[in-house]
């Protein structure tokens, strides 16, 4: 914080000793080198006005993108809305059928189980619409981040967004903090994938990524705080990166990790009060959590903490 200093300027010469002598109060100008000596010389300098929301530019972006998508998704109507869902979200069965060696044959058994044998559910009706063309479509391990169920999923994915994105973006730029979300999104994917091979229904949703973000974000946010180089304390994204030995030890660490895994915990097996009008793929949260988690080490540009001091 700067601090004014109660310096005398000579520049006033007599005047300045004539209007301290009459005690006359001189009209501030407004502008020459008088003007800036009263400036910082006043007691009490004007306040600068900082926006509410001071999110960087890459997170912005990512919210405008979510939000524009889903809004123009409520324009569409049902049926096309319908095909954009199944063509661009991620349905573990039909990357079981076309990378994985199952047979359609085998979905449809395992979705026939306890269902009379003339009868059709929905889900086999959807079995058959989505695996009839045998195609992968890998992109979708990316595109599904981008679609979200409902405004209430699109609001809790931008808040956390909002929150544990900005410490990395601000830590790390732009570029890395692209590259850690598409890996923690690709990865939630493929874990709920692997859990899940015959699940015909879509999986959408950025909360892989936003769970890598929460699990990078650990690595400095609960790190002790040191001196910055500008006479201040470091801001969270500023400090350097726990060792995996001190986020052990580090109780603030296993806190968080603890509400993290048991929240997940209540949202996919409880949903408490309703909130969702779906069920919560808790494995695309735990997969993109240890991506990130695992990642996060290779992209940090700032060193971690020591593990000892040398003498």
């Amino acid at each position: 914080m700067a601090v004014a200093h109660p310096l005398v300027s000579l520049d006033g010469g007599p005047r300045l000793r004539l209007a301290q002598a009459t005690n006359r109060t001189q009209p501030a100008q407004r502008s020459g080198p008088a003007a800036r000596q009263k400036f910082f010389m006043s007691p009490h300098p004007p306040r600068l006005r900082e926006p509410i929301l001071n999110l960087p530019a890459i997170i912005t972006l990512c919210l405008v993108v979510l939000i524009g998508i889903h809004a123009v998704r409520m324009l569409l109507p049902e049926e096309t809305d319908f095909t954009l869902i199944i063509d661009w979200a991620v349905i573990p069965a039909r990357w079981s059928v076309a990378f994985g060696g199952v047979q359609v044959d085998e979905v449809m058994r395992a979705l026939r189980e306890g269902v009379p044998d003339e009868t059709v559910t929905p889900l086999m009706a959807l079995a058959q619409y989505v695996l009839a063309d045998g195609e992968g479509r890998p992109w979708t391990a990316l595109t599904y981040a981008l679609l979200h169920g409902s405004w209430t999923h699109v609001l809790i994915n931008g808040v956390w967004l909002a929150a544990f994105g900005t410490p990395i973006a601000r830590r790390c730029g732009a570029g890395r903090f692209l590259i850690l979300s598409a890996a923690a999104t690709i990865c939630g994917a493929v874990f709920y994938a692997v859990v899940n091979p015959f699940q015909v229904l879509p999986m959408i949703g950025a909360s892989g990524a936003v769970s890598g973000m929460m699990a990078a974000a650990s690595w400095f946010m609960f790190a002790p705080a040191a001196w910055h180089w500008e006479g201040r304390l470091t801001q969270p994204h500023e400090r350097p990166r726990e060792t995996l030995g001190h986020m052990i030890r580090n109780r603030q660490v296993l806190i968080f990790l603890g509400i993290w895994f048991a929240a997940n915990y209540v949202f996919a097996f409880v949903q408490p009060l309703g909130m969702m009008d779906a069920s919560i793929a808790w494995e695309a949260h735990i997969g993109g959590f240890l991506a990130g988690l695992a990642i996060f080490p290779f992209l940090d540009p700032l060193p971690a903490r020591p593990s000892r001091i040398s003498a």
